[in-house]
């Protein structure tokens, strides 16, 4: 998994041939992330969070853009802010 540094060079005749291709995902597909979430699962990896209302999403992606060493994700609670009048009920 991953993706190469540098360009490279690929024979695209021995793919046609063959009937292949290649593909590239930042996610890597259903398939690997579904299998990456029942190894989390399994031995009890999670995730760093920080719950935060609406308010906060300008802050937070700045955080994630500048400073997030850490590598904490930040989860957005809804319910809070809409309490809070931060995003409308519709």
């Amino acid at each position: 998994m991953g993706a190469a540094p540098a360009p490279h060079a690929i024979s695209q005749l021995g793919l046609m041939f063959k009937r292949q291709t290649i593909a590239g995902s930042l996610i890597g597909g259903i398939k690997s992330t579904q299998e990456m979430l029942e190894l989390c699962s399994k031995h009890q990896i999670w995730p760093e969070t920080e719950t935060i209302k609406a308010d906060k999403i300008d802050w937070a992606f700045e955080q994630l853009a500048t400073s997030n060493k850490d590598a904490i994700r930040y989860v957005i609670d809804i319910q809070a802010s809409i309490a809070d009048g931060y995003v409308p009920k519709n």
